[in-house]
Protein backbone atom coordinates (compact mmCIF):
# COMPACT_ATOMS: atom_id res chain seq x y z
CA UNK A 1 0.00 0.00 0.00
CA UNK A 2 2.95 2.33 0.86
CA UNK A 3 4.06 2.09 -2.77
CA UNK A 4 1.20 2.53 -4.10
CA UNK A 5 0.30 5.46 -1.98
CA UNK A 6 4.13 7.26 -2.96
CA UNK A 7 3.90 6.53 -6.67
CA UNK A 8 0.15 8.18 -6.55
CA UNK A 9 1.64 11.05 -4.80
CA UNK A 10 4.40 11.17 -7.16
CA UNK A 11 1.93 11.52 -10.39
CA UNK A 12 0.12 14.57 -8.53
CA UNK A 13 3.56 16.49 -8.34
CA UNK A 14 4.51 15.82 -12.04
CA UNK A 15 0.60 16.82 -12.87
CA UNK A 16 0.67 19.89 -10.85
CA UNK A 17 4.16 20.98 -11.66
CA UNK A 18 3.23 20.46 -15.72
CA UNK A 19 -0.36 22.37 -14.96
CA UNK A 20 1.69 25.56 -13.72
CA UNK A 21 4.06 25.75 -16.36
CA UNK A 22 6.77 24.12 -14.84
CA UNK A 23 9.50 21.75 -16.26
CA UNK A 24 8.29 17.89 -15.42
CA UNK A 25 11.17 16.21 -12.84
CA UNK A 26 13.72 14.08 -15.19
CA UNK A 27 12.14 10.08 -14.62
CA UNK A 28 14.73 8.91 -16.75
CA UNK A 29 16.43 6.79 -13.78
CA UNK A 30 14.02 5.77 -11.93
CA UNK A 31 13.94 2.08 -13.05
CA UNK A 32 10.12 0.78 -12.80
CA UNK A 33 9.55 -2.53 -10.74
CA UNK A 34 9.58 -5.69 -13.21
CA UNK A 35 6.43 -7.53 -12.40
CA UNK A 36 6.73 -9.51 -15.79
CA UNK A 37 9.01 -11.39 -18.43
CA UNK A 38 10.90 -8.60 -20.47
CA UNK A 39 9.54 -9.00 -24.00
CA UNK A 40 11.71 -10.56 -26.50
CA UNK A 41 13.68 -8.45 -29.08
CA UNK A 42 12.69 -11.28 -31.79
CA UNK A 43 11.38 -8.74 -33.47
CA UNK A 44 10.73 -8.24 -37.73
CA UNK A 45 12.97 -5.86 -37.49
CA UNK A 46 15.90 -7.69 -35.75
CA UNK A 47 15.15 -10.65 -37.95
CA UNK A 48 16.08 -8.37 -41.36
CA UNK A 49 19.23 -9.81 -42.99
CA UNK A 50 22.17 -7.40 -43.68
CA UNK A 51 23.77 -7.91 -46.87
CA UNK A 52 26.12 -5.90 -48.42
CA UNK A 53 27.12 -4.62 -52.68
CA UNK A 54 30.32 -4.27 -53.37
CA UNK A 55 30.64 -3.23 -56.49
CA UNK A 56 33.81 -1.41 -58.83
CA UNK A 57 32.87 2.05 -58.43
CA UNK A 58 30.35 4.59 -58.51
CA UNK A 59 31.85 6.61 -61.69
CA UNK A 60 30.36 4.32 -64.38
CA UNK A 61 26.68 4.88 -65.02
CA UNK A 62 26.61 0.85 -65.16
CA UNK A 63 27.13 0.62 -61.28
CA UNK A 64 24.79 3.29 -60.72
CA UNK A 65 21.82 1.27 -61.94
CA UNK A 66 23.07 -1.78 -60.41
CA UNK A 67 22.58 -0.28 -56.80
CA UNK A 68 19.20 0.52 -58.18
CA UNK A 69 18.42 -2.73 -58.44
CA UNK A 70 19.65 -3.45 -55.09
CA UNK A 71 17.44 -0.76 -53.30
CA UNK A 72 14.49 -1.79 -54.97
CA UNK A 73 14.85 -5.38 -53.24
CA UNK A 74 15.83 -4.04 -49.89
CA UNK A 75 12.80 -2.63 -50.20
CA UNK A 76 10.80 -5.39 -51.40
CA UNK A 77 12.05 -8.16 -49.73
CA UNK A 78 13.13 -6.23 -46.33
CA UNK A 79 16.62 -6.58 -45.84
CA UNK A 80 19.51 -4.16 -44.70
CA UNK A 81 21.75 -3.12 -47.57
CA UNK A 82 24.79 -2.06 -47.44
CA UNK A 83 27.38 -0.62 -50.67
CA UNK A 84 30.23 -0.38 -50.91
CA UNK A 85 32.45 0.81 -53.61
CA UNK A 86 36.54 1.36 -55.09
CA UNK A 87 36.96 4.58 -56.12
CA UNK A 88 38.30 3.24 -59.60
CA UNK A 89 37.17 0.18 -61.25
CA UNK A 90 40.66 -0.54 -60.77
CA UNK A 91 41.01 -0.25 -57.03
CA UNK A 92 41.35 -4.13 -55.93
CA UNK A 93 42.97 -3.68 -53.15
CA UNK A 94 39.95 -1.43 -52.07
CA UNK A 95 37.57 -4.02 -52.81
CA UNK A 96 40.16 -6.25 -50.90
CA UNK A 97 40.27 -4.10 -47.99
CA UNK A 98 36.08 -3.37 -48.22
CA UNK A 99 35.70 -7.23 -47.73
CA UNK A 100 37.99 -7.17 -44.42
CA UNK A 101 35.52 -4.59 -42.67
CA UNK A 102 32.77 -6.44 -43.50
CA UNK A 103 33.83 -9.60 -42.07
CA UNK A 104 34.33 -7.54 -39.02
CA UNK A 105 30.96 -6.26 -39.61
CA UNK A 106 29.69 -9.73 -39.99
CA UNK A 107 26.94 -8.99 -42.35
CA UNK A 108 25.38 -11.54 -43.49
CA UNK A 109 26.00 -12.00 -47.58
CA UNK A 110 28.28 -10.33 -49.98
CA UNK A 111 27.36 -9.68 -53.05
CA UNK A 112 30.42 -8.97 -55.16
CA UNK A 113 30.73 -7.64 -58.77
CA UNK A 114 34.93 -8.13 -58.37
CA UNK A 115 37.36 -5.72 -60.32
CA UNK A 116 39.75 -8.47 -61.06
CA UNK A 117 39.00 -12.33 -60.93
CA UNK A 118 41.75 -13.81 -59.44
CA UNK A 119 42.62 -11.49 -56.66
CA UNK A 120 39.74 -11.29 -54.42
CA UNK A 121 39.72 -15.07 -54.27
CA UNK A 122 41.16 -15.45 -50.81
CA UNK A 123 39.81 -12.85 -48.88
CA UNK A 124 36.54 -13.93 -50.43
CA UNK A 125 37.05 -17.43 -48.83
CA UNK A 126 38.05 -15.94 -45.62
CA UNK A 127 34.35 -14.14 -45.36
CA UNK A 128 32.79 -17.15 -46.57
CA UNK A 129 34.67 -19.14 -43.24
CA UNK A 130 33.54 -16.49 -41.22
CA UNK A 131 29.73 -17.82 -42.24
CA UNK A 132 29.21 -15.14 -44.56
CA UNK A 133 27.16 -16.17 -47.71
CA UNK A 134 29.02 -14.80 -50.97
CA UNK A 135 27.30 -14.20 -53.77
CA UNK A 136 29.36 -13.27 -57.74
CA UNK A 137 27.47 -10.90 -60.26
CA UNK A 138 28.46 -9.06 -63.19
CA UNK A 139 32.36 -10.59 -63.29
CA UNK A 140 33.11 -13.89 -62.83
CA UNK A 141 35.68 -15.00 -60.21
CA UNK A 142 38.29 -17.85 -61.78
CA UNK A 143 37.16 -21.04 -61.50
CA UNK A 144 40.38 -22.63 -61.06
CA UNK A 145 41.70 -20.37 -58.27
CA UNK A 146 38.70 -20.70 -56.66
CA UNK A 147 39.14 -24.57 -55.99
CA UNK A 148 42.33 -24.31 -55.48
CA UNK A 149 41.61 -22.08 -52.35
CA UNK A 150 38.47 -23.96 -51.49
CA UNK A 151 36.30 -21.17 -52.22
CA UNK A 152 33.11 -22.92 -53.30
CA UNK A 153 29.46 -22.30 -53.41
CA UNK A 154 29.36 -19.17 -54.69
CA UNK A 155 26.58 -18.67 -57.30
CA UNK A 156 26.73 -16.70 -60.24
CA UNK A 157 24.74 -14.24 -62.05
CA UNK A 158 25.53 -12.36 -64.94
CA UNK A 159 24.78 -12.82 -68.92
CA UNK A 160 26.73 -14.39 -71.51
CA UNK A 161 28.84 -11.73 -71.83
CA UNK A 162 30.82 -13.43 -75.26
CA UNK A 163 27.03 -13.71 -76.76
CA UNK A 164 26.36 -9.91 -76.17
CA UNK A 165 30.24 -8.46 -77.04
CA UNK A 166 29.20 -10.78 -80.42
CA UNK A 167 25.83 -9.25 -80.98
CA UNK A 168 27.00 -5.96 -80.50
CA UNK A 169 30.65 -6.64 -83.05
CA UNK A 170 28.75 -8.24 -85.44
CA UNK A 171 25.80 -5.74 -86.11
CA UNK A 172 28.47 -3.46 -87.35
CA UNK A 173 30.94 -5.95 -89.36
CA UNK A 174 28.25 -8.09 -91.00
CA UNK A 175 27.41 -5.71 -94.23
CA UNK A 176 30.95 -4.61 -94.63
CA UNK A 177 31.63 -5.65 -98.35
CA UNK A 178 35.55 -4.58 -98.66
CA UNK A 179 38.51 -5.12 -97.07
CA UNK A 180 38.16 -3.34 -93.84
CA UNK A 181 40.81 -2.79 -90.79
CA UNK A 182 39.19 -2.70 -86.79
CA UNK A 183 40.36 -2.73 -83.64
CA UNK A 184 39.55 -4.14 -80.11
CA UNK A 185 38.97 -1.88 -76.66
CA UNK A 186 39.44 -4.52 -73.96
CA UNK A 187 38.54 -3.85 -70.72
CA UNK A 188 40.97 -4.78 -67.90
CA UNK A 189 42.64 -8.04 -69.18
CA UNK A 190 42.50 -9.92 -65.89
CA UNK A 191 38.28 -9.47 -65.44
CA UNK A 192 36.72 -12.37 -67.07
CA UNK A 193 33.68 -10.68 -68.46
CA UNK A 194 36.45 -8.60 -69.81
CA UNK A 195 37.69 -12.02 -71.60
CA UNK A 196 34.69 -13.04 -72.73
CA UNK A 197 33.99 -9.80 -74.54
CA UNK A 198 37.04 -9.48 -76.58
CA UNK A 199 36.59 -13.35 -77.31
CA UNK A 200 32.57 -12.40 -78.58
CA UNK A 201 34.51 -9.42 -80.83
CA UNK A 202 36.90 -11.28 -82.25
CA UNK A 203 34.47 -13.90 -83.07
CA UNK A 204 32.25 -11.95 -85.19
CA UNK A 205 35.00 -9.82 -86.80
CA UNK A 206 37.04 -13.06 -87.87
CA UNK A 207 33.45 -14.35 -89.45
CA UNK A 208 33.35 -11.59 -92.17
CA UNK A 209 36.86 -12.59 -94.31
CA UNK A 210 36.98 -8.83 -95.52
CA UNK A 211 37.72 -7.66 -91.73
CA UNK A 212 41.14 -7.47 -89.85
CA UNK A 213 41.70 -6.96 -86.82
CA UNK A 214 45.03 -4.96 -86.49
CA UNK A 215 44.95 -4.35 -82.62
CA UNK A 216 43.64 -5.20 -79.56
CA UNK A 217 44.62 -3.50 -76.01
CA UNK A 218 42.82 -2.45 -72.60
CA UNK A 219 41.97 0.46 -72.17
CA UNK A 220 40.69 -0.64 -68.16
CA UNK A 221 36.80 0.42 -68.46
CA UNK A 222 37.93 4.40 -68.49
CA UNK A 223 37.00 7.15 -71.21
CA UNK A 224 40.33 9.09 -70.69
CA UNK A 225 42.36 5.69 -71.18
CA UNK A 226 40.16 4.92 -74.80
CA UNK A 227 40.23 8.45 -75.65
CA UNK A 228 44.38 8.28 -75.48
CA UNK A 229 44.50 4.80 -76.61
CA UNK A 230 42.20 5.59 -79.84
CA UNK A 231 44.91 8.93 -80.79
CA UNK A 232 47.80 6.25 -80.57
CA UNK A 233 46.17 3.39 -82.47
CA UNK A 234 44.38 5.48 -85.34
CA UNK A 235 47.64 7.03 -85.22
CA UNK A 236 49.38 3.66 -85.98
CA UNK A 237 46.36 2.13 -88.18
CA UNK A 238 44.76 5.49 -90.18
CA UNK A 239 42.66 3.60 -92.03
CA UNK A 240 40.55 1.35 -89.20
CA UNK A 241 36.97 1.50 -89.94
CA UNK A 242 35.76 -0.72 -87.16
CA UNK A 243 36.14 -0.73 -83.78
CA UNK A 244 34.66 -2.60 -80.57
CA UNK A 245 34.64 -1.69 -76.82
CA UNK A 246 33.94 -3.70 -74.23
CA UNK A 247 31.54 -0.84 -72.50
CA UNK A 248 30.05 2.21 -72.96
CA UNK A 249 32.64 4.12 -71.24
CA UNK A 250 35.37 3.31 -73.37
CA UNK A 251 33.11 4.07 -76.37
CA UNK A 252 32.76 7.30 -75.41
CA UNK A 253 36.49 7.87 -75.01
CA UNK A 254 36.56 6.77 -78.49
CA UNK A 255 33.81 8.30 -79.96
CA UNK A 256 35.08 11.81 -78.61
CA UNK A 257 38.33 10.82 -80.35
CA UNK A 258 36.67 10.51 -83.62
CA UNK A 259 34.22 14.29 -83.11
CA UNK A 260 37.86 15.98 -82.55
CA UNK A 261 39.99 14.72 -85.48
CA UNK A 262 36.71 14.92 -87.71
CA UNK A 263 36.74 10.99 -88.60
CA UNK A 264 33.26 10.15 -89.61
CA UNK A 265 33.12 7.16 -91.42
CA UNK A 266 34.52 4.79 -88.54
CA UNK A 267 31.58 2.16 -87.26
CA UNK A 268 31.27 1.65 -83.30
CA UNK A 269 29.97 -1.28 -81.42
CA UNK A 270 29.85 -1.27 -77.31
CA UNK A 271 28.49 -2.39 -74.54
CA UNK A 272 26.45 -1.59 -71.90
CA UNK A 273 23.85 0.13 -73.08
CA UNK A 274 24.23 2.92 -70.71
CA UNK A 275 21.47 6.35 -70.97
CA UNK A 276 24.45 8.43 -72.07
CA UNK A 277 24.63 6.51 -74.86
CA UNK A 278 21.21 6.25 -76.17
CA UNK A 279 22.00 9.63 -78.23
CA UNK A 280 24.89 8.56 -79.76
CA UNK A 281 23.03 5.77 -81.18
CA UNK A 282 20.52 8.14 -82.20
CA UNK A 283 22.76 10.66 -83.99
CA UNK A 284 25.20 8.07 -85.27
CA UNK A 285 28.00 8.12 -83.64
CA UNK A 286 27.20 5.30 -81.74
CA UNK A 287 26.03 2.06 -83.85
CA UNK A 288 25.10 -0.83 -81.15
CA UNK A 289 25.50 -1.85 -77.92
CA UNK A 290 24.41 -4.63 -75.38
CA UNK A 291 21.60 -4.05 -72.67
CA UNK A 292 22.98 -6.54 -69.21
CA UNK A 293 20.36 -5.59 -67.39
CA UNK A 294 22.55 -4.46 -64.28
CA UNK A 295 19.98 -3.36 -61.75
CA UNK A 296 18.60 -6.72 -62.34
CA UNK A 297 21.68 -8.43 -61.84
CA UNK A 298 21.65 -7.17 -58.25
CA UNK A 299 18.21 -7.52 -57.55
CA UNK A 300 18.41 -11.35 -58.60
CA UNK A 301 21.33 -11.39 -56.67
CA UNK A 302 20.04 -10.29 -53.44
CA UNK A 303 16.81 -13.02 -53.80
CA UNK A 304 19.61 -15.95 -53.90
CA UNK A 305 21.23 -14.52 -51.09
CA UNK A 306 17.83 -14.56 -49.02
CA UNK A 307 17.45 -18.15 -50.05
CA UNK A 308 21.03 -19.35 -49.26
CA UNK A 309 20.40 -17.91 -45.63
CA UNK A 310 17.47 -19.58 -45.29
CA UNK A 311 18.94 -22.59 -46.32
CA UNK A 312 18.17 -23.18 -49.83
CA UNK A 313 19.95 -24.64 -52.24
CA UNK A 314 20.25 -22.51 -55.10
CA UNK A 315 21.45 -22.76 -59.07
CA UNK A 316 25.33 -22.22 -59.50
CA UNK A 317 24.62 -19.99 -62.58
CA UNK A 318 21.91 -17.70 -63.72
CA UNK A 319 22.54 -16.21 -67.17
CA UNK A 320 19.91 -13.08 -68.00
CA UNK A 321 19.28 -12.05 -70.58
CA UNK A 322 21.21 -9.83 -73.51
CA UNK A 323 19.61 -7.31 -75.58
CA UNK A 324 21.36 -5.68 -78.64
CA UNK A 325 20.71 -1.82 -78.60
CA UNK A 326 20.76 0.44 -81.99
CA UNK A 327 18.98 4.09 -83.58
CA UNK A 328 16.00 1.64 -83.71
CA UNK A 329 15.11 0.77 -80.72
CA UNK A 330 17.08 3.08 -78.11
CA UNK A 331 14.70 4.30 -75.75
Amino acid sequence: MKKIQFATLFLVIILLGTACGQKAPDTSLLVPEVTEAPQSNNTPEAEKYTIALVMKTLTNPFFVEMEKGARKAEKELGINLIVKTGAQETSVEQQITIIEELIQDQVDAILIAPADSVQLIPVLKKAQDAGIVIINIDNQLDAQSMEKIGLTDVPFISVDNEDGAYLSAQYISKDVSVPAQAIILEGITTAKNAQDRKAGAERAFSENKNIEIVASESANWKIDDANTLAARLFKEYPDVKLVFCANDMMAFGVIQYLKDNGKTDVKVAAYDALAEAMPMLKDGSLQSTIDQQAAFQAYTGVQLAIRKLQGEKVDALTLLDVKLVTAENAQ
